[in-house]
């Protein structure tokens, strides 16, 4: 199974992408980019006051009601002063919520430093909270998989197996049954908050490979129904071609989990041959996790019928 895991220390994006994000006014565009690497938001108010010692420069700076009433109302030398020496830091950007005025004194000492000054008309304690949930998606652990994800019923089914088993196919299949289709191909997965989301990449995002056809469109094909754009993983389906002597689990007791990004995830191993219906094979992995999940499970139903009869 092809993986390919990217370690990121950090994202750099672009100060236009950032405020189309958060929905936030470019007041001065400065050096052009934002380099995230923490997902914490920070309220200078102590750096406002000159206190520098632990201070984070790598957060995204914001400046709520609180801090701009200190810095209209402190003596200008001492905010001209403690402003330059928290520019001076290369923080990745300031922002200011409320509409807040930004005084000439901020936008010169901006322009020095190239630093971003961007604005929100959102309360302060809602833009920190979107800041951060934000750069927790954006700076969460990611793995690229080779696979299609298919949302079916409502469960997360990634689906892998070798080069040429057919999972395009199968995955074309379900959508035409009226499930839908998140990735093929390459799977982009995050880990967010100890949950697996899975898209795909912006650039191939709902168009498919089908061999003999060519390329197709899931979204301009079937509709709008027919799409999502992000799925959280419920399942990893592995496809094999069928094995005559192989042992494949016939009643179900065997649960296999496989790890991404630190998160077992529930793995059936499907084996694949001519004329197998695959598709009512995944819609029918896909119920029965959802009756697992409601405290129903077949198997042991079963064993307890057979064995409380033989009692």
């Amino acid at each position: 199974m092809k993986k390919t895991e990217i370690t990121t220390t950090g994202e750099t994006i672009s100060v236009a992408e950032f405020a189309k994000a958060l929905e936030l006014e470019i007041v001065y565009e400065g050096r052009g980019s934002v380099t995230l690497n923490s997902i914490s938001v920070s309220r200078p108010g102590l750096q406002l006051t000159g206190y520098f010692k632990h201070f984070d420069h790598s957060r995204v700076q914001v400046i709520g009601k609180a801090e701009h009433e200190y810095l209209t109302m402190s003596p200008r030398a001492a905010v001209i002063a403690n402003l330059e020496e928290l520019f001076s830091r290369e923080i990745p950007c300031l922002i200011f919520s409320r509409l807040l005025e930004i005084s000439e004194d901020v936008l010169k000492l901006a322009e020095k430093y190239r630093c971003p000054i961007l604005r929100s008309d959102k309360i302060t304690t809602v833009l920190v909270n979107e800041i951060t949930l934000y750069q927790s998606e954006l700076l969460a652990p990611t793995e690229v998989m080779h696979g299609v994800l298919v949302d079916v019923f409502g469960v997360g089914i990634l689906i892998v197996g070798k080069s040429g088993v057919g999972k395009s196919e199968i995955a074309l299949e379900l959508v035409n049954r009226g499930h839908r289709l998140v990735a093929d191909d390459s799977v982009v997965i995050k880990n967010i908050n100890d949950q697996l989301i899975g898209r795909a990449p912006e650039r191939i995002r709902y168009y498919m490979e089908i061999r003999g056809i060519g390329i197709i469109n899931v979204q301009m094909m079937f509709g709008p129904g027919s799409i999502r754009p992000e799925k959280s993983i419920d399942i990893v389906a592995e496809l094999s071609p069928w094995e005559e002597g192989k042992h494949y689990d016939r009643i179900g007791t065997e649960e296999v989990y496989e790890e991404i990004l630190g998160i077992p995830k529930l793995k059936v191993t499907i084996p694949v041959s001519p004329g197998r219906n695959i598709p009512i094979v995944l819609e029918t992995a896909a119920r029965q996790f959802r009756l697992k999940q409601a405290g129903f499970d077949a198997s042991k139903d079963l064993m307890n019928n057979v064995f409380g009869m033989m009692e």
